[in-house]
C-alpha cells in the first residue's frame, strides 16, 4: 500500500500551519510514523497470497459464474 505521507492533516490548525510552512519555504514538522513489524508483513502477505486461490477453490461452478456476472456487471456499469 502506498505512503500517504503527501496528505494534508484533518486538523485545520495544523493544515494552516502547513499551508504557511510551504508558502514561507520552511519544512514542516512531520512525525515519524513507526516502523512496520517484517514478521507481521510476511506472515499478512502469505496469507493474502493464497487466500483467493483457496476462496475460488471452495466455490462451486456456479458460484464462480455469478460473480463473473457481477464483476462484469460492475466492470461496464454506466456511470449517471
Amino acid at each position: 500500500m502506498p505512503k500517504r505521507s503527501g496528505k494534508p492533516p484533518f486538523d485545520p490548525i495544523q493544515a494552516a500551519h502547513s499551508i504557511l510552512a510551504q508558502l514561507t519555504g520552511e519544512e514542516p514538522h512531520r512525525v515519524p510514523s513507526p516502523e512496520k513489524d517484517p514478521i507481521a508483513v510476511e506472515l499478512g502477505r502469505r496469507g493474502g497470497l493464497k487466500g483467493g486461490k483457496k476462496r475460488m477453490e471452495a466455490l462451486t461452478q456456479d458460484e464462480r459464474k455469478e460473480l463473473g456476472r457481477k464483476a462484469a456487471a460492475a466492470r461496464w456499469k454506466k456511470e449517471p
